[in-house]
This record gives C-alpha cells, sequence and structure tokens, in this order.
C-alpha cells in the first residue's frame, strides 16, 4: 500500500482581501487551490522562527479557513494573548501529562463528518522552533484514526511561499507515508534552515 494524492479540491473558501494585500507587501506568494474536504488534518513545514506563526495566520485569514491547533498550555495563561490564542482555534495542550487528546480530536472530526460540519486541525509536527530530531506523531495518529486527507502546508522563505503543497490520503503505514511527506516538502526552506528537523515520527 502507498498514500494516494487527493486531486479533487470541491470545498473552495473566501478569504480577506486585506490579509492577501499584507503577504503580498511582505513579499510572500500564497498558493492554494481549495480543500478536498470538510473535514481534515493539515501540517505546516517547517517550523523554525517566530515569524512562522505571523506568517501562518495572515495565511489563514487570506485562505479563510478557520482551523483548530494545538499548543503549549503555558501560552494559554499569558492574559489577553491566551483569550486571543482561543479565539483563533488554539486548544492548549499539557506536553507532560497523559491524556487523551488525539482521540478527543478523532472523536471531534468524527462527529462534524455526521453532521457535514467544517473542521480542520492544523499542526506544526516539530512541536517547537528549535531543532528536534523527530516529528511528534499526533497529527498522524488523527488523521489516521479518523480517516481524513492530510494537507501539506509548506512555509518556504526560501521561494517567500506558503502553500498547501498537496493533499494526501494516508495508506497507514508509517514508513511510506513519511517517505511520501518528506519528499512533497523536504525541499521546503525554513527561516532558520539549520533549525528545521528531520520528516520522521517520534
Amino acid at each position: 500500500m502507498a498514500p494516494q494524492e487527493v486531486v479533487e479540491r470541491p470545498v473552495q473558501l473566501r478569504g480577506s482581501r486585506l490579509a492577501r494585500a499584507a503577504l503580498r507587501l511582505a513579499g510572500w506568494q500564497l498558493d492554494f487551490d481549495g480543500l478536498p474536504a470538510r473535514q481534515g488534518v493539515a501540517i505546516v513545514y517547517p517550523h523554525t522562527s517566530n515569524w512562522d506563526f505571523v506568517v501562518g495566520i495572515c495565511a489563514k485569514w487570506a485562505i479563510g479557513i478557520p482551523v483548530v491547533f494545538w499548543g503549549k498550555d503555558a501560552l494559554f495563561r499569558v492574559p489577553v494573548f491566551g483569550v486571543w490564542l482561543r479565539w483563533l482555534g488554539g486548544v492548549p495542550v499539557d506536553r507532560g501529562a497523559r491524556h487523551g487528546i488525539v482521540g478527543d480530536m478523532v472523536r471531534r472530526i468524527d462527529e462534524a463528518r455526521a453532521r457535514d460540519a467544517f473542521f480542520w486541525l492544523a499542526l506544526s509536527p516539530e512541536g517547537t522552533r528549535a531543532w528536534t530530531p523527530r516529528w511528534r506523531s499526533g497529527f498522524y495518529q488523527v488523521a489516521v484514526g479518523a480517516a481524513v486527507p492530510l494537507a501539506l502546508v509548506h512555509l518556504d522563505y526560501g521561494r517567500r511561499r506558503v502553500g498547501f503543497h498537496s493533499c494526501l490520503r494516508l495508506c497507514g503505514d508509517a514508513a511510506a507515508d513519511l517517505a511520501e511527506i518528506d519528499r512533497r516538502l523536504g525541499a521546503a526552506r525554513g527561516c532558520r534552515p539549520e533549525q528545521a528537523g528531520p520528516i520522521r515520527l517520534a
């Protein structure tokens, strides 16, 4: 078995012209031509700088995609900033605790699918802007567990491009899936290239 690319993009969104203009003014190009489904998981790579969040939020508004994302629980305790993160779709995660956040996300996606509601989870699988030898596996477990498309989003500072590079249906063979993800995302150049972690699961 092998992961399969999902070519059809029937879900179209209307984003902010102001956000698109801001990206263009900053020298960034946005590539987005729709989503393959109303539910899915999107991973953003590489994550090497705090600027990634700024560029990513502008791209989110420019696309018009509402997303849920995980963040360090400490960030949500910062006055005002934590409230803003929740408003954006943030879900606090205690990385030192054992919990069922993956199972909860799979359940929420299943419920959204049953209601034909829009639900996309967006994550940076590196989990940190510092170099790390392996990706966190939560995104993979959710995408496979919920049987939803995985969108590969690159933040390429080399070409100043943000894009939904491609969408895959994962086969469940982690080695095959990660090899395909690496083939499609591995060339993206981060703001600090030396801090981009290799594409492999913990």
